[in-house]
């Protein structure tokens, strides 16, 4: 007997010690535009993506892996640093079956099925992978839906509707809409000034993962942390010349350009480079060491002779800002370095703390980001 058949009988259940609480079909549209049929509020989910554990985390701190029957297992290796903190304080997440992904056809249907999902989250930039695969025919006649959520395509676009979906699906319309108040708020204390003050944008290079390998350098056009530029008053150099979301500058467009700040994405990845020359900001990150690794990526070559380098503009933050619901306090720290003066008054870190302390089921720990400009 499917999950969806057990809940609605489970729904009109009665027990002695009251009513068994009644998931009831709607129909939402997820980030795709496509309309579907769910039980609601649902009860067994598979993410697609560990990391949908942000936007989980946001909603239900109390417990963010209620309804998480299964998982890809990324959030362990991209962000080893908050998986760590997550597991210290729901040691149950070490024990949910984990899946492949469907970008790299390693996703077992079978094996979802067994898990009886309401619903198996998955993100945009899967979609195509899925559909080619017939991931989603294969589902559908288990009866088992996709809904697409996105926080990296286009997170400025599809952040809010997405955190808005999972509401709607938990039961937790409040909770997101408070975490949306809140996101859109810290916002508006960049965009409204920058759109008051118009300052002189500099001109600004971000070094996607700079340091993962030895190439250089990927970097992102006018989404992602291209419009986080843009937003924080910045010109972003690569909007004309990468047309999507993500691609790469050859050392030679880098000079050309004369970047007046660098700004390098970071994290932990050990599990996929181990020693790299990648920049180690996170939660709790060694930040001399963070530091030493920023320094020792302004003598690659794109570097040479450029403006920022000159003048200590170069900085790095944590690159998981790029695929999470946090993405307000990212355009808040670039901000801040863009414009110091303008944002005197601006604190990013208090932003994150708060946000963790009203939202989050972990507590904040510094890390985030790094400068060379603070020596």
């Amino acid at each position: 007997m499917h999950t969806s058949l057990l809940k609605t009988l489970g729904g009109i259940a009665l027990t002695l010690g009251g009513a068994v609480a009644q998931a009831d079909e709607i129909t939402v549209t997820d980030v795709a535009g496509r309309e579907v049929t769910v039980d609601a509020p649902m009860d067994r989910v598979i993410l697609g993506e560990g990391r949908q554990i942000y936007l989980l985390g946001a909603l239900q701190p109390e417990d963010p892996f209620a309804h998480v029957v299964g998982w890809r297992e990324d959030f362990s290796q991209a962000d080893p640093d908050n998986y760590a903190r997550y597991a210290a304080k729901f040691p149950e997440l070490k024990d949910i079956p984990t899946f492949g992904g469907f970008k790299d056809g390693t996703f077992d249907v079978e094996q979802a099925a067994a898990l009886e999902p309401d619903v198996v989250l998955m993100n945009l930039e899967a979609k195509s992978a899925t559909e080619d695969a017939a991931y989603d025919d294969k589902l559908a006649e288990l009866g088992i839906p996709i809904l697409y959520v996105d926080f990296r395509e286009a997170p400025l676009e599809h952040t809010i509707p997405s955190m808005r979906l999972m509401g709607k699906l938990l039961g937790k319309q409040e909770a997101a809409e408070d975490f949306i108040d809140f996101a859109e708020a810290q916002m508006a204390r960049v965009t409204e000034t920058i759109e008051s003050a118009a300052p002189e944008r500099p001109r600004v290079f971000v070094d996607r993962a700079g340091g993962y390998s030895e190439d250089c350098c990927m970097s992102f056009g006018p989404g992602n942390f291209g419009e986080y530029v843009e937003l924080a008053g910045g010109t972003n150099i690569a909007k004309d010349i990468i047309p999507n979301t993500f691609g790469s500058l050859n050392p030679e467009q880098i000079i050309a350009a004369d970047p007046q700040q660098v700004v390098v994405t970071g994290g932990n990845w050990n599990a996929y480079v181990p020693g790299g020359d990648w920049v180690g900001v996170g939660p709790g990150a060694d930040m001399t060491a963070a530091r030493a690794k920023l320094e020792a990526l302004t003598e690659r070559t794109a570097m040479t002779g450029i403006e920022a380098v000159e003048n200590d503009n170069f900085h790095a933050i944590w690159h998981q800002f790029y695929n999470s619901p946090y993405y307000f306090v990212a355009v808040q720290q670039l901000a801040k370095w863009f414009h110091p003066e303008l944002f005197a008054d601006l604190d990013p870190e208090a932003t994150m703390e708060e946000l963790h302390s009203r939202f989050l089921p972990v507590d904040y720990e510094p890390g985030y980001w790094v400068s060379l400009k603070e020596h």
